[in-house]
């Protein structure tokens, strides 16, 4: 088990998943506070780098496209304070930090975690019911429904029909943006079948936002409605489907009152593979090695020292 404890949080690797926790630190964003502790499965991470600073460090993970849902609503756009894959180190932890990415690193290589996009949320996204008010609303959402509050600041020509319900099977995406320079942010929702290009400001499917500390927990509501959501990759499949070109399906078959098709097959049979290689140089040996090693280290047998420079030696052959 790894483990590094921060003022910023704290992030523990079992070998299995990382368990991020904020940290109580006041320069912990508003958003990290609020999502609370997050379980990230190894399956789901695509890297992790070490940064080292002057004054601090930065711990980052990268995790796969398509994998958590407020990343995939946030687009890059959280901020420092705000985002959860980020961990603060001080100077006297920069070994600490170092060990936990070399940890994460093994695993994944070990494991053979894939690093092209997830085809499903592997991250169940914020829990609910979850209410936010910022901006010039109150949005909620139970699992099943959105509900759109106004306060005294909405404008009028939104704020007259009154609270707005929207149930999910009526929602066909949800987007976040958040205010930038002179640019207001919003949190809309997109209803099927009644599209529009109003401005957030008017828009009753649309909280607007004026950059104010509430504005990122929008992203959390925007995430938990994307999480139950068809995942993008389904709705890319689904939109770019085309029935496959004529003949494609038959290729592998002989055409029609072909005598000669059968006596054909054995020129199509693949080439026989190339003797395998010595044992040293076989991957699932290497993989092998590369467990025992592990082992060795976190039984003592093996120093850091030792334990690296085995690890790198059997890298460098794979």
């Amino acid at each position: 088990m790894a483990e590094i404890i921060q003022k910023d949080g704290t992030w523990v690797f079992d070998g299995e998943a990382l368990r991020l926790t904020p940290g109580r630190d006041k320069n912990v964003g508003l958003l990290r506070r609020t999502l609370g502790e997050l379980v990230v499965p190894l399956g789901a991470l695509a890297g992790i780098s070490f940064e080292q600073g002057r004054k601090a460090g930065r711990l980052r993970l990268r995790l796969r496209d398509g994998a958590d849902p407020l990343l995939h609503v946030a687009r890059g756009r959280l901020t420092e304070p705000h985002d959860p894959y980020q961990l603060i180190v001080e100077p006297d932890r920069y070994g600490v930090a170092e060990y936990v990415a070399e940890e994460v690193r093994s695993a994944l290589l070990l494991d053979q975690v894939p690093s092209a996009p997830a085809t499903e949320y592997l991250l169940p996204g914020p829990s609910v019911p979850l209410s936010v008010s910022a901006g010039d609303g109150t949005a909620s959402f139970d699992g099943e429904r959105v509900r759109l509050e106004w306060n005294w600041k909405t404008e009028e020509a939104k704020s007259a029909a009154g609270t707005r319900t929207l149930a999910l099977a009526d929602i066909a995406a949800v987007e976040w943006q958040p205010s930038a320079g002179l640019e207001n942010g919003h949190l809309r929702f997109t209803v099927r079948n009644a599209p529009t290009e109003a401005p957030a400001k008017y828009d009753p499917n649309a909280v607007e936002l004026w950059g104010f500390k509430k504005d990122p927990l929008m992203a959390l509501v925007a995430a938990a409605v994307q999480a139950r959501l068809p995942h993008p990759a389904a709705r890319g499949a689904a939109e770019d489907g085309r029935p496959a070109a004529p003949g494609t399906a038959s290729a592998p078959a002989a055409a029609p009152g072909t005598a000669s098709a059968p006596a054909a097959a054995p020129a199509l049979a693949p080439t026989p593979a190339p003797a395998p290689a010595p044992a040293e140089h076989d991957h699932d040996a290497l993989l092998r090695r590369l467990r025992e090693l592990g082992e060795l280290h976190r039984s003592g047998v093996l120093t850091d020292e030792e334990f690296a420079l085995a690890k790198q030696a059997v890298l460098q052959r794979m």
